[in-house]
């Protein structure tokens, strides 16, 4: 069989389980992507674009940091992360994807372990995949679970740092994680605790600092800036010591080229913006609370709601795609997610609680999605 020929087969299964992953253009109402402040296309953003064109900031960086990359609005970018998320140091890098590789690919020495929660995003596990130490997964935010495993490791010999690897609000299930509790955990054991703050920042926290933010422990968080900051890129904040091995030892860093001066200069402002203005995380959360209302209401989410993302499980993947199409048709940009990206027979709906759209619209939908299920039932 001929490259062809079997790859055309491989896209050919994944069409008869309703599986296959095709691009497909913004249609509707925004209750599909990441931004929950709605700064990607503010006019505050926008402004600020303007300013860095008109002082002469580069639109590329033209190599990695180490290089001639390096260029003062990252450095700038990053003094003012780290004082906003109180932390020693800030490292920015070209995705969320790519810091969580360099964190755990780069950190953990061989004979640590990196204990983490089952759910925690693929890029951890590429992180983890490619590096030295020892891993194991605890059931998803159940700290019970997660003394057992580490107690185990520490039975059977194990003597090294401990790295216990959590998210504070998970993409798809919308659940906040117990930071504390994994915060005295991290103190009982001398480990390090690494937040992936990636949904949180914005959002949850001070202005939007997240909720890691002020937690008595030795702590590592990651701050997308591709979601409610609405720019791109990621920023790993920590002790200095931490940065600065990632500097010297973290391929994702090293061996790639360096992010836009320019969009890092949009990421402060985006910062500057929360910094300055709390209504940006009030409106934010004002919204989050309709929604919940609504929902409730509505009879779609009888489970407890926490965050933005609002998870509507059907299980089977072919009546999830189906009503994600029929929410589209009616103007309400909503995707189905399918396995591998969640279990096998939890297939979803996952809605996102954008600053795109009004305290009307978000409940127009859950009006329409109550009526559709009502009809499929």
């Amino acid at each position: 069989m001929t490259v062809t020929a079997r790859l055309s087969s491989m896209l050919e299964v994944l069409d008869n389980r309703h599986r296959r992953r095709v691009l497909s253009p913004r249609r509707g109402l925004d209750f599909a992507s990441n931004d929950y402040l709605g700064l990607a296309q503010s006019p505050e953003l926008a402004e600020s674009a303007q300013h860095a064109l008109s002082r002469g900031v580069p639109l590329g960086s033209g190599g990695s940091r180490l290089l001639r990359g390096n260029h003062p609005e990252h450095e700038a970018l990053e003094q003012f992360a780290a004082s906003f998320f109180g932390a020693e140091a800030a490292l920015f890098m070209g995705g969320g994807f790519q810091a969580n590789q360099a964190i755990f690919s780069s950190l953990p020495a061989a004979g640590d372990l990196i204990l983490h929660d089952a759910l925690v995003h693929a890029s951890a596990f590429e992180g983890m995949r490619t590096g030295r130490a020892d891993t194991r997964g605890f059931a998803h935010n159940d700290l019970a679970d997660a003394r057992r495993v580490l107690t185990q490791w520490r039975t059977e010999g194990g003597s090294g740092q401990v790295w216990v690897a959590v998210e504070s609000v998970y993409s798809m299930e919308g659940d906040l994680a117990p930071l504390v509790d994994f915060a005295t955990l991290a103190r009982d054991h001398d480990a390090v605790l690494v937040v992936d703050e990636a949904h949180a920042t914005g959002v949850f926290g001070p202005q939007g600092r997240g909720l890691a933010h002020g937690l008595d422990a030795d702590v590592l968080t990651l701050h997308t800036c591709g979601k409610g900051l609405g720019v791109a890129g990621g920023l790993i904040c920590g002790p200095r010591v931490m940065i600065d091995t990632l500097i010297n030892r973290a391929r994702p860093f090293i061996f790639a080229t360096a992010p836009s001066p320019f969009n890092a200069g949009l990421v402060r402002a985006a910062l500057e913006l929360l910094s300055n203005d709390p209504i940006w995380t009030q409106q934010a959360q004002d919204r989050i609370a309709h929604a919940h209302s609504v929902a409730h209401s509505a009879g779609i989410a009888p489970q407890a709601l926490t965050s933005q993302i609002i998870p509507v499980i059907l299980g089977d993947d072919a009546s999830t795609m189906a009503m994600a199409a029929r929410l589209r048709e009616q103007g309400f940009d909503i995707r189905g997610i399918r396995p591998p990206t969640v279990p096998k027979g939890t297939s979803r709906l996952r809605i996102s609680i954008t600053g795109n759209v009004t305290k009307s619209e978000i409940s127009a939908l859950f009006e329409t999605l109550s009526r559709y299920r009502k009809e499929a039932a």
